[in-house]
């Protein structure tokens, strides 16, 4: 079992994932993860143990020195933390770890038992894929629920996806089989392009849950993170003849596409974003 530091009651509190790993092309989950911890101030109340999911052999303990010059050993694990939105009438939980390599549906389970401990109402996973999308167009994120009910509240669709999964899936279902409302959304990043960081697919995860939460997340720095990093693709598209010719394919196939970024409810769901962060004095 997974012990919680002393907690206050949480309001409504919504439960944001992300895992390292399969499931996190281009570390552009996590980093979602990551920036909302950053900006809200969220505090660590929980760790799982690793001793029982992780192979320390895949994913190896690092050793460093802490900030009084001590040497310690910082083993794989998964946090839950817990932050208050500013401007929001609920609460966040972070869970913020890596994918296990072993026994994932008792590390589910035990998640499932923090979340319930700490008052969880919605849980919402986040993920990210490589995909034949260009790098100069809109990230396409899908959004999916776990129950009709769900996909109904929030206009999402229940999820169809046969295949391979990650912890994300399996974590995902064990919502669904604890009756737990659950929202997954995956961000597509240009294959092309694989390396770690994607600014731009973490910014797309960002709009999705400001809409979901219906409030203002400050982005610091990424806008221009993103923009630095399309012009550097940019430069690498030019110099390469054979790239810049595949681009302009996807970009084609990209534009030719019946696309719901293109669509006027996405447009004005952007609007209502730029809005509301002017009027928070957020970038």
């Amino acid at each position: 079992m997974i012990e919680i530091e002393d907690v206050p009651a949480l309001r409504s509190p919504v439960l944001i994932a992300a895992f390292e790993g399969w499931n996190d092309a281009a570390d552009a989950a996590s980093s979602v993860v990551d920036h909302l911890a950053e900006v809200w101030q969220a505090r660590v109340v929980a760790a799982i143990d690793p001793e029982d999911f992780y192979d320390f052999q895949v994913n190896r303990p690092t050793v460093g020195s802490n900030e009084l010059g001590l040497r310690r050993i910082t083993w794989p694990s998964t946090q839950l933390s817990v932050c208050s939105p500013p401007g929001s009438s609920r609460d966040v939980i972070l869970l913020r770890g890596i994918e296990p390599n072993m026994r994932w549906r008792q590390f589910c389970a035990e998640l499932l038992a923090a979340a319930e401990e700490l008052g969880t109402q919605l849980v919402v996973t986040l993920g990210a894929l490589l995909a034949d999308t260009p790098h100069t167009r809109p990230v396409p994120v899908s959004g999916t629920a776990t129950d009709p009910s769900t996909a109904a509240r929030l206009k999402l669709e229940q999820s169809n996806y046969e295949g391979p999964t990650g912890i994300v899936g399996v974590f995902q279902d064990a919502c669904a089989q604890h009756d737990v409302p659950a929202v997954s959304f995956w961000a597509a990043v240009p294959h092309y392009v694989a390396q770690p960081p994607c600014p731009k697919a973490t910014l797309a995860l960002l709009g999705q849950l400001e809409d979901l939460l219906e409030v203002s997340i400050p982005l610091g720095d990424l806008p221009e993170e993103a923009r630095a990093w399309e012009r550097g693709v940019d430069e690498l598209s030019q110099e390469d003849e054979e790239i810049g010719d595949y681009v302009r394919a996807l970009e084609e196939t990209r534009d030719t596409a019946e696309l719901p970024e293109a669509s006027g409810e996405a447009i004005a769901r952007e609007f209502e974003r730029y809005l509301k962060r002017r009027d928070t004095g957020h970038d």
